[in-house]
């Protein structure tokens, strides 16, 4: 007669081989998923890798472009800076010069010629004379008559120029005036000369 031990035996036996297999089938379970897991955070790490990589070769291009951009307009400023500086200096030593331009011998004309275009541009019937004293003095009275009848514009003088070399005319009522010395006409040439100035300084013959 086999005793109840002899048949637990077997019972044990195929429980703990099933144990066995069931904690090897998870163990080999729970070895997959640790590779995958593993892999999946290597992946991922590349991937996170490749993306800083990818961000900071943007950034490094991006401040590159950048800098690049700074220094050429920190260049153009400079040289614009410098033109300005010596189209500055070129426009004080022609100023300067300007009454140099009352020893032509031709500058009884160039007086008349700027009074006829003060009184053209201020277009008043009647007009007030400023003028320089060695402007005064070839813009004689007999002159002033021919040009105002030829013209027909009343002209009178007024009080001579403290500044300035050429004419100032004036309404009557001292309302509008027409500034045309020598200085003002530089000031409203001077943007129109800019360029040619600077060209002929740079040695450029166009």
């Amino acid at each position: 007669m086999i005793s109840i031990d002899e048949n637990i035996k077997p019972l044990e036996r195929a429980v703990l081989d099933e144990a066995r297999a069931e904690a090897e089938k998870i163990l080999a379970e729970a070895r997959m998923k640790a590779e995958t897991m593993k892999r999946q955070a290597s992946e991922r790490a590349a991937d996170e890798r490749a993306r800083i990589i990818a961000q900071a070769s943007l950034e490094a291009e991006r401040l590159r472009s950048q800098a690049i951009a700074i220094t050429h307009l920190e260049s153009r400023t400079l040289t614009l800076e410098q033109r300005e500086i010596l189209l500055q200096t070129v426009f004080e030593a022609v100023r300067k010069k300007l009454p140099k331009v009352q020893r032509d011998p031709h500058y009884d004309r160039i007086a008349q010629n700027l009074l006829r275009e003060a009184l053209l541009q201020l277009g008043a019937g009647s007009a007030r004379l400023h003028a320089d004293k060695a402007t005064q003095k070839v813009l004689t009275a007999s002159l002033l008559e021919k040009m105002s009848k030829g013209l027909k514009i009343r002209i009178q003088k007024g009080e001579p120029l403290k500044d300035g070399i050429g004419v100032i005319v004036e309404t009557e009522d001292g309302r509008r005036q027409y500034d045309n010395t020598l200085e003002t006409r530089l000031n409203r040439m001077q943007d129109a000369l800019r360029s040619p100035v600077y060209r002929l300084l740079m040695g450029e013959t166009q």
